[in-house]
């Protein structure tokens, strides 16, 4: 049976689970609902459980959420592994993976949202690559529109006080990610893991590796004025040394 993932090109959650894809050289097809739409595929998809992307078709089962998916990935294609085989690196990679899930992954989606609303070019730019078979494609400032009202109903990402408390959160990451990390590779044991795919993965939207997705030519200026700062520590040199060294294609 062929597998089949479901997932929004631009999204740093299908980012995480088409780097698991591609560290197992799993064959897959892909398919991208207009955003917006992708709720309601979501809800199809699995019945009422999940109203977001990506949604893997695995084995007969429609699977939702990142974690899920790469737990029922580690389960089909056991090599190379991303779950440390000790018992106890294993405890701390998958705590780890639910701390950059939760603590990072919402708050850095809505910064760079909020930012790139701030930027009618950008937003237009970001929403027509997403959709380029779309007529938002053809019509910039209605890409702009669309996108701006779909991301602020969906995320808050219009909130200056939501935004502000997003990047405390996203530095506060970058804090826990040095802490952990203490001049190692590897956040857990000597290998790549899934706390290492996904600190990368989450913070990729603000580090930007040629090897992760690019849907806009140039950052808003906002974003790019929150980034220069972060470019010095060694935790954003740590996230584009693990896109270069791990992040092969599929």
């Amino acid at each position: 049976m062929s597998v089949v993932l479901w997932h929004i090109p631009v999204s740093h959650y299908s980012e995480k689970v088409r780097w698991a894809l591609a560290r197992k050289r799993a064959e897959h097809d892909r398919h991208a609902p207009l955003p917006g739409a992708h709720i309601a595929v979501a809800l199809w998809l699995t019945r009422g459980r999940h109203k977001t992307l990506p949604v893997l078709e695995l084995d007969g089962r429609r699977i939702g959420d990142s974690t899920a998916i790469i737990a029922a990935l580690e389960e089909r294609y056991p090599e190379p592994a991303l779950y440390p085989a000790d018992p106890g690196e294993r405890r701390r990679a998958l705590e780890l993976e639910e701390f950059f899930d939760e603590e990072l992954g919402p708050y850095i989606r809505r910064l760079v949202w909020h930012e790139a609303m701030a930027d009618r070019d950008a937003m237009g730019e970001i929403a027509a690559r997403t959709a380029p078979k779309s007529p938002l494609a053809r019509a910039p400032r209605l890409a702009a529109a669309y996108g701006s009202a779909l991301v602020n109903l969906r995320y808050g990402a219009g909130s200056e006080r939501g935004a502000d408390e997003a990047r405390g959160k996203v530095v506060a990451a970058f804090d826990r990610l040095e802490a952990e990390l203490d001049g190692r590779d590897h956040l857990v044991g000597d290998a790549f893991t899934v706390a290492d795919l996904t600190a990368a993965s989450l913070l990729y939207p603000v580090v930007l590796p040629p090897e992760a997705p690019h849907v806009i030519t140039e950052p808003p200026p906002a974003l790019e004025r929150f980034r220069a700062p972060l470019q010095e520590r060694p935790g954003y040199r740590w996230v584009a040394e693990t896109f270069r060294r791990y992040r092969h294609p599929a």
